[in-house]
């Protein structure tokens, strides 16, 4: 038993021996094969460049947005009755003043005849008070005359004074009742015009549109039922919600450019007209309204569309591709290749304006030459590289936006 024990120490050591000597041979069988290592150099890394450029840079902020009317406002009566007819329709053109729809007025017209009625009446009465008071009135004066020359006893000057002072009064309630009649038939007249039901706006363009209705003809409205509603097309008005990184960056009178879907080919210019002066709790986000001429009336209310404002613009600024940007020991640079010594140096630099494509470089001022786009992962400070055939025909645009959306910038 102890000799089979001593077998099986001795064969395990054996097996450790024979390892360390397999492991040995292929790493000196490996170290020979590599040239690299046998001169004590790293291997050079392929890389792709591309040039230092000057170029014009905007920070710009695009933004999703909605279309609302200049102008809205509903068309409902004033008084209840039975809708008889409607004279537009949903997308009608319609002028300031133009006639709408009308009520059933048989019951308003009746009462606007009898509020006339009444007031030839009160006429009438008037006439009667006044002739009255006229036949009180000489009947005083001759007894005024008459008590003069003493004739005519006291008591009957006053009676004739009493006689006058009520001729007097009943002549002021008819003309208070008259005037009162001239009152109702107003009312009357009034009430009677409510049939017809006229577009009326004080500001703005002459004509508009029918954007909804509400009720067929033959509907029995109560007061204020909404019957139609005319909107106000041209100007628009683009609403935009923003956040609080973008809300400081945004001033009346900023130019924006709008674009929509519907039209691919045409942009639209506006300028920013009011800013909120909150931002609310649930969304943390500003609105912001912006004026937009639409005198071809092309753009209609609730379209989607997408607006473009630009913050600041530096010409001739000092713009990479942001492929070339790479980080070691947790700061941000980028790698320069120096074509004389076939190796790339990594220089840190400060950025300002980022694009979706390009980033500008404002430290240091002076940047140039040519920057490692591709393959700077596998470098370090002084690591050779293996340098591509330049394109000297290489163009670069003459502009850059900072193509930025809501909640992203």
């Amino acid at each position: 038993m102890v000799l089979l024990k001593k077998k099986h120490y001795w064969a395990g050591i054996s097996i450790i021996f024979l390892g360390i000597i397999i492991w040995q041979v292929i790493a000196r069988l490996s170290s020979s094969s590599n040239p690299a290592n046998q001169t004590g150099m790293a291997v050079p890394v392929a890389v792709e460049v591309q040039p230092v450029q000057k170029l014009t840079i905007q920070d710009t902020a695009i933004i999703t947005g909605t279309l609302t009317p200049k102008s809205q406002f509903v068309i409902a009566p004033k008084i209840s009755g039975r809708l008889e007819k409607l004279y537009v329709n949903i997308g009608d053109r319609v002028q300031r003043g133009q006639l709408l729809a009308a009520l059933d007025d048989e019951e308003y017209a009746q009462q606007a005849a009898q509020a006339e009625a009444d007031l030839q009446v009160a006429r009438a009465n008037l006439e009667e008070s006044q002739s009255s008071l006229r036949i009180a009135e000489r009947e005083l004066k001759r007894i005024q005359s008459l008590h003069q020359k003493g004739i005519a006893a006291d008591s009957e000057l006053d009676n004739a004074k009493a006689q006058f002072a009520a001729q007097e009064a009943k002549n002021k309630v008819a003309v208070a009742q008259l005037d009162h009649k001239k009152a109702a038939l107003k009312a009357a007249q009034v009430r009677l015009s409510y049939t017809k039901i006229k577009a009326s706006w004080e500001n703005g363009n002459s004509s508009r549109f029918v954007g909804e209705r509400f009720v067929d003809e033959g509907s029995m409205l109560m007061a204020n039922t909404p019957i139609l509603s005319i909107i106000q097309i041209h100007p628009l008005t683009a609403v935009i919600y923003v956040t609080d990184k973008d809300y400081f960056l945004i001033q009346k009178g900023q130019k924006a450019i709008i674009s929509s879907k519907a039209f691919p080919s045409k942009t639209f210019k506006g300028k920013i007209v009011r800013i909120a002066p909150l931002l609310k709790e649930t969304s943390r986000e500003a609105r912001i309204e912006i004026e937009l001429p639409n005198p071809d009336e092309i753009l209609k209310p609730g379209m989607f569309i997408s607006v473009e404002i630009i913050f600041d613009t530096h010409p001739e600024a000092t713009v990479i591709p942001v492929s070339a940007i790479a980080k070691r020991n947790n700061h941000q640079g980028i790698f320069i290749a120096d074509f004389e010594k076939k190796i790339a140096r990594f220089i840190l630099v400060k950025f300002g304006i980022f694009s979706g494509d390009y980033a500008e470089i404002i430290d240091p001022p002076s940047l140039s030459g040519y920057i490692v786009t591709l393959g700077h992962h596998l470098l370090e400070d002084g690591s050779p590289i293996t340098l591509p055939e330049l394109n000297h025909s290489y163009e670069s645009p003459a502009l850059v936006k900072s193509e930025t959306t809501e909640n992203t910038r």
